[in-house]
């Protein structure tokens, strides 16, 4: 079996005000945090992405997305895939969706273990919650090429 080694993924956070971005190394292999985006609207979001992910040019494109503890849809969900749709007419990534849940919660417990509080920096926790998010994806995507 070989793993190709040249792979590069963006993993996002979206939300309605930021966007934490976080991308992975060459290797696919480790998430590291990129960018929050500090958005004005919908259209802002997907002008200010659609830049960054043409900056990049990443091979997938990872969004948290927040299901269910029942692993059934959000209204968030929904709210992502109108967010995606608009997204994708004007990129060609490939866009996958990741169970997000308590990507935040665990954010928190990061910046708490390094001895921080969390305060009102939100960016801090949606840039951390994005690398959360990607670096899930890529673990997933390992063990399951693994197994192959």
């Amino acid at each position: 079996m070989t793993m190709r080694l040249d792979r590069t993924f963006l993993g996002i956070d979206y939300g309605t005000r930021r966007i934490g971005v976080a991308k992975s190394d060459l290797s696919g292999m480790i998430a590291s945090s990129y960018t929050v985006l500090t958005v004005k609207s919908v259209e802002d979001a997907v002008k200010q992405l659609s830049q960054l992910i043409g900056d990049v040019s990443p091979d997938g494109i990872v969004f948290g997305y927040p299901l269910h503890q029942s692993g059934e849809v959000s209204k968030a969900c929904l709210e992502i895939d109108k967010f995606i749709l608009k997204l994708q007419e004007s990129i060609s990534a490939p866009i996958h969706r990741f169970d997000e849940s308590y990507t935040s919660e665990d954010a928190h417990d990061v910046i708490h273990a390094h001895g921080k509080k969390v305060g009102q920096d939100k960016k801090r926790i949606d840039a951390i919650a994005a690398v959360i998010i990607l670096q899930r994806f890529l673990d997933e995507q390992a063990f399951h090429s693994g197994n192959e």
